[in-house]
């Protein structure tokens, strides 16, 4: 195998072990309460998750529909 070629396998399989980290680190969860700054949630898979730990939340966006 050529240099190029060496390079290119060893970023794919990089990209491959990644992005599996990435999906085996994903908990879905669904909001109970919200008390002002306070936000009570019910996950699956909450083993994964430790008290004090930093999580990323994202808002599900609503389509607008849009008519006459």
């Amino acid at each position: 195998m050529n240099k190029k070629s060496k390079i290119f396998v060893l970023t794919f399989i990089l990209s491959v072990f990644v992005a599996g980290a990435v999906i085996a680190g994903t908990v879905k969860c669904v909001i109970d309460s919200i008390d002002g700054e306070t936000v009570t949630m019910t996950c699956k898979k909450s083993d994964k998750l430790k008290t004090g730990q930093k999580v990323k939340v994202k808002p599900v966006k609503k389509k607008a529909i849009e008519g006459c």
